[in-house]
């Protein structure tokens, strides 16, 4: 059964908290007439810090696409790596060992993928898979955990490493004054994430079934506008009421594999904003705590994108995991409106105290 071992995460030196988010706002948009909401909804998102890979003054620049880019390949190359061995480590595994690398990132573009950069720096294997997803969203990361547990269902000995990597400042648009634009500027992050889905052993997630959902007629509720500045957010209002109709679908996934969606001993939730966490909470009749992993992600780093969903797994483990055979959900959304949805099972591994006692 394959294993989704514990996530390494890092975020960006360079912290902007709530309050100089707002002040900046102030400034730089004082004559908006909407400026009393969008201050209104920063402040609801919760989020009281976000890192980022520049200063705060050189993120606000726009030096164009092309030089935005270049910095994104720049500090993908500079920051991912690190988080790479980490995760390999935590998996107990070298970079040898993996058979299929998924990189998941929206915020901006390689070709050839940075898996292939990866595999010549970090010594993997001339065979190894690659799978670039770009146009997910932040539900990128959910899908990437359904990718490899395809995959190591298919090859049950194979290892799948995971990569997500997001630096959403770069996509920040100084000339973009919708509402949905400017609560952006307060919401999303930039971070980079990795773990290790393990064909046989390992400590985690014990992946059982996966499965997406799409509701109709809503692709053009999350949106890039591709424009030769880059990147251009589209954010609907009606976003923050996806869960209404996506709570069924995850009721839906779990009955299928005879279990009930509110009654799980642990939920790794992609945290959009705090309505979508709230909703979730009523619709699927569990209590609000169950989704504090999700909750710290967003206060601590904001929406750092297909990363969340890992990190808020990554604080599950730092909590010291779940009992053995615990049940529980991982899920992640974006554009589409795209729920990418897994089911599993906490267990133990044992590789590591025979490992220690190999040693002696």
């Amino acid at each position: 059964m394959a294993t989704l071992c514990r996530p390494a995460v890092s975020v960006p030196e360079h912290v902007i908290t709530m309050e100089e988010t707002l002040a900046l706002a102030r400034s730089h948009h004082a004559d908006h007439p909407q400026l009393p909401l969008a201050l209104r909804l920063i402040e609801n998102t919760g989020v009281q810090t976000r890192h980022l890979v520049q200063p705060i003054e050189e993120t606000l620049k726009h030096p164009g696409f092309e030089d935005r880019n270049a910095l994104y390949q720049a500090e993908a190359k500079a920051r991912v790596p690190a988080v790479v061995r980490r995760a390999l480590d935590d998996a107990q595994l070298r970079a040898a060992d993996i058979d299929v690398i998924i990189y998941v990132s929206c915020t901006g573009f390689m070709m050839p993928s940075l898996t292939a950069w990866l595999i010549n720096e970090m010594d993997f294997s001339s065979d190894t898979r690659q799978i670039p997803i770009a146009q997910l969203g932040c539900a990128a990361g959910g899908a990437a955990v359904n990718r490899a547990h395809d995959f190591c269902t298919a090859y049950p000995d194979a290892n799948a490493l995971i990569v997500a990597c997001e630096f959403c400042s770069l996509c920040y648009q100084p000339t973009d004054l919708g509402i949905g634009s400017l609560l952006s500027n307060g919401l999303f992050g930039d971070g980079v994430a990795a773990a290790v889905v393990r064909g046989r052993g390992g400590t985690g997630i014990t992946l059982e079934r996966n499965g997406s959902y799409l509701i109709p007629k809503t692709e053009d509720w999350i949106a890039y506008d591709v424009r030769a500045t880059g990147f251009h957010f589209l954010l609907d209002k009606r976003v923050p009421t996806t869960m209404e109709p996506l709570a069924p679908a995850l009721q839906e996934l779990a009955g299928l594999h005879g279990w009930n969606a509110s009654e799980l001993d642990f939920y790794i939730i992609h945290a959009g904003g705090p309505r979508i966490l709230d909703d979730l909470s009523k619709f699927l009749q569990v209590p609000p705590n169950a989704f504090r992993f999700s909750r710290a992600t967003l206060t601590e780093y904001g929406n750092i994108a297909s990363a969340v969903v890992l990190d808020a797994l990554r604080r599950l483990f730092d909590e010291g995991g779940a009992h053995d055979t615990a049940r529980g959900m991982l899920a992640g959304f974006g554009p589409g409106i795209t729920a990418e949805m897994s089911l599993g099972r906490w267990r133990r591994s044992e590789d590591r105290g025979a490992l220690v006692e190999a040693a002696v």
